[in-house]
């Protein structure tokens, strides 16, 4: 499955499009590395997720759904 969709299917982003935005902006890595949109996701991937107030860690299972790892709050 494409990142993009994958973050749009599990609802950490609500449309495609500003999942697509956020991964060409390098707000969103994959296995720590700066990747495309159209990258495929596997089970075992970690994504990372830097948005403007907290930085989300989550980990792909099996069935493309998600298991969050850290959840970090920025700013005060």
């Amino acid at each position: 499955m494409r990142l993009d969709k994958f973050l749009k299917i599990n609802r950490i982003i609500k449309r495609r499009a500003l999942a697509k935005d956020a991964i060409d902006k390098g707000f969103v890595l994959k296995n720590g590395r700066r990747v495309k949109p159209s990258s495929e996701v596997s089970s075992g991937d970690e994504i990372q997720i830097n948005f403007a107030n907290r930085i989300l860690v989550v980990k792909v299972m099996e069935n493309m759904e998600v298991e969050v790892i850290s959840e970090e709050k920025r700013g005060s």
